[in-house]
């Protein structure tokens, strides 16, 4: 079993059984390697941005290169790529990539591009676009489909320019979301402490690239080549090294991190026989309406008019929902209710006892 297999496990409500342990170590064995793939955007006839003339293709091959030379410096890590070389990479198969080894991390690596001045990293993981401009970035990123042959059959009708296309690509993260932001973290903390750039922190936003893994994934991006003094530093190779110790640093950092949580003392758990039957799942329907790094009242004007809007925070990012429900049917109700307030993107989430736990999971509880 690897880290990230176990990690999920005990992130999501297990199934108890008779005598027992809910959380034990020995599930995860500290011989198996760490396995991180990593995803240079663009390449070959899809040079990416070319803003003030730097090639977006090269530079994130570069610094994936790089970032994957200091990685296997780690006997205890296993580096895969989507490509080492300038070729053309179809969008559908950079997570195919990491889904076939089973990788722990999936980190795609990009540069941004504006028509303004406009300068700074930013980290996405995958969820709901907060804002236009983050619409926008996926989009960007999204549209290389469209230079790929069959990519009518390979996306199955995906529509990168259409919002109501990318509602449902969060859903397939949403397990591995808060293992995702933490890595986020500290890739934008590690920009801004040891190479002195500015971040404009970590969001959330719809990209394919994202949406099909099964692993703690994000996509970063390096700067703006469009601005006049990060593009330079970002095309050199003093600028590549320092963003590519930033990013492998934080991903060394993170394993560090699960390696501790899954050596740390076991939560222990037994049920007998006679307790098992006492326990009953307590499922909870809730439809996710918004989410964003700045905190909100909850006041009806806030929200088109809703009224009963919940929050929730982790990892410095809050969440907003509307109802709760132990009725699927009366969330989905919900759903349809708030998308016509304006929140196309909303999506039905389920908690046991206050646990996030998998909407196909929760609808077969709430049978019994």
């Amino acid at each position: 079993m690897t880290l990230k297999t176990f990690l999920s496990s005990i992130l999501m409500p297990t199934t108890i059984c008779c005598c027992c342990l809910l959380f034990a170590p020995a599930m995860f064995s500290q011989n198996e390697k760490f396995k991180v793939v990593l995803d240079p955007g663009h390449g070959g006839k899809d040079p990416g941005n070319i803003g003030n003339g730097y090639k977006e293709a090269i530079i994130s091959l570069s610094v994936a290169l790089e970032v994957g030379k200091i990685l296997e410096e780690n006997s205890g890590i296993e580096v895969s790529y989507t490509r080492k070389s300038n070729v053309a990479v179809d969008l559908y198969y950079r997570p195919k990539v990491a889904n076939s080894v089973d990788a722990d991390l999936f980190v795609s690596i990009h540069c941004n591009s504006h028509s303004s001045q406009a300068s700074g990293s930013e980290t996405f993981v995958i969820g709901p676009a907060s804002n236009a401009r983050n619409f926008e970035v996926a989009k960007k990123e999204n549209e290389v489909i469209f230079l790929e042959e069959n990519y009518e059959k390979n996306y199955e009708g995906f529509d990168p320019n259409s919002p109501e296309s990318l509602i449902g690509l969060s859903l397939m993260q949403e397990d591995f979301i808060d293992l995702s932001i933490r890595l986020a973290e500290l890739i934008e903390s590690n920009f801004v402490n040891k190479v002195k750039r500015k971040s404009r922190g970590v969001k959330q936003s719809n990209f394919w690239v994202l949406h099909n893994t099964y692993m703690p994934s994000v996509l970063v991006e390096l700067g703006f080549l469009t601005n006049n003094e990060e593009g330079p530093f970002l095309n050199s190779k003093v600028g590549q090294m320092k963003m590519a110790s930033s990013i492998a640093d934080a991903i060394l950092t993170y394993r560090s991190e699960m390696d501790y949580f899954v050596d740390s003392e076991p939560i222990v758990a037994a049920v007998d026989k006679t307790d098992q039957k006492k326990i009953q799942p307590n499922i909870v329907f809730k439809v996710q309406i918004a989410s964003g790094s700045r905190k909100m009242k909850t006041k009806a004007r806030n929200f088109n008019g809703l009224e009963g809007v919940t929050v929730e925070e982790s990892n410095k990012l809050y969440r907003y929902f509307y109802g709760a429900s132990s009725s699927y049917s009366d969330a989905v109700n919900q759903q349809k209710m708030v998308q016509q307030k304006g929140y196309l993107e909303a999506f039905i989430v389920a908690f046991d006892r206050g646990v996030k736990i998998p909407i196909k999971e929760a609808i077969e509880a709430s049978k019994n």
